[in-house]
């Protein structure tokens, strides 16, 4: 899989496969030639990664913020906004406001409260699901205006990264 990432501000392109928990990886950006690794990846818990690299093992820890994915290691923050760009429409732009929209869970956790019924009306931005992960609460909203179209959330369900939790029309 490829994805355009941006570390911190800085822009660049992760490709990756995995294998159960080992992944290889390339990553490279305008600012470093591009590096291959391979590493194994396991979710501790939710929301907390232990990753071997080179031998070497880091506790990682990825928190929804308000302006992407904190991902905490070795004692250092680190802003991760995180695009597929099969997710592009052909203009190259977010497709926004046309069509289908699909609001995934950001990360595993707890549906804590549904906001809205399938056939509700919601105006863009929204509250839609509350999600809870490591403590803290995260309200998911709509990405557009428009009418719940399909609602699995449910109040109690256990949810991982990337679960279907609602569509918009």
């Amino acid at each position: 899989m490829k994805l355009n990432v941006s570390v911190d501000g800085r822009a660049g392109d992760l490709e990756f496969t995995r294998d159960g928990e080992a992944c290889r990886f390339t990553y490279s950006s305008d600012r470093a030639a591009p590096q291959k690794l391979s590493a194994t990846l396991v979710e501790v818990e939710p929301g907390i990664y232990s990753i071997l690299v080179n031998g070497r093992s880091y506790e990682t820890k990825v928190v929804q913020g308000a302006d992407g994915l904190y991902v905490d290691i070795a004692g250092h923050r680190s802003v991760v906004e995180v695009r597929d760009p099969r997710a592009l429409s052909r203009t190259g732009r977010d497709g926004l406001g046309e069509g289908r929209q699909i609001v995934n869970a950001p990360m595993p956790g707890k549906i804590v409260r549904v906001l809205v019924a399938e056939g509700d009306e919601v105006e863009a931005g929204a509250g839609l699901i509350v999600v809870e992960a490591m403590k803290m609460q995260n309200e998911l909203k709509a990405p557009k205006a428009g009418r719940v179209v399909q609602l699995s959330a449910r109040v109690g369900a256990t949810v991982g990264m990337g679960d279907l939790l609602a569509a918009i029309e």
